[in-house]
């Protein structure tokens, strides 16, 4: 009897370590699965990351796109050219109907945007913003607000040839008085 509770007890121990083999198999196996499933949840958070950069370049593209590209003067404006100013209209003190001024003016573009720049005697006396669609050119300067006298002056250049461009120069000055020019470029014999 005491061999049969000795071969019992020799299974009982047998079926407890084999259980208990199993078990452990199952949680190793329960852990390398949860490692896969981690594993898992990081490459979808990188791929969704992923997307989300990749949608906010293309509104970036979007934001690009709707804004307007900076148009280069073209080969036949970009260069120097001859004014003859003719005062049309005034109201202010400084400037007289029938005056005429003479300036070299430069169509310039780089990276930020178009300018004219505008010699007198060899000095670059200012700088005008410009703006080109195929229709007209547009050009404006305004003092900054140190200045003593303010001024602000706006030029349409709405008749563009090859050989002329012709068009109206209207300055505010100080105490918003208006004085409007005529403005006829030719092409400079120095280009």
């Amino acid at each position: 009897m005491l061999f049969k509770k000795l071969l019992l007890l020799f299974f009982f121990s047998i079926l407890l370590s084999c259980s208990h083999k199993k078990e452990q198999e199952l949680t190793t196996r329960e852990n390398e699965l949860l490692k896969r499933e981690q594993q898992f949840a990081d490459k979808e958070a990188e791929y969704q990351k992923l997307l989300d950069m990749r949608d906010s370049l293309n509104d970036l593209k979007t934001v690009e796109d709707s804004v307007p590209k900076i148009k280069n003067w073209p080969k036949n404006i970009a260069m120097s050219w001859n004014s003859k100013i003719v005062c049309r209209e005034s109201n202010c003190s400084n400037y007289v109907i029938g005056d005429q001024r003479n300036e070299v003016w430069q169509f310039v573009s780089d990276s930020t945007g178009n300018y004219t720049n505008v010699i007198n005697n060899n000095k670059l006396i200012r700088v005008y913003s410009g703006l080109y669609d195929a229709e007209k050119i547009t050009l404006d300067f305004t003092e900054d607000n140190t200045a003593k006298n303010k001024l602000k002056i706006n030029i349409v250049l709405d008749d563009v040839k090859e050989s002329v461009i012709k068009g109206t120069q209207t300055i505010i000055g100080q105490d918003n008085c208006t004085a409007k020019f005529s403005v006829e470029l030719t092409p400079s014999s120095k280009k």
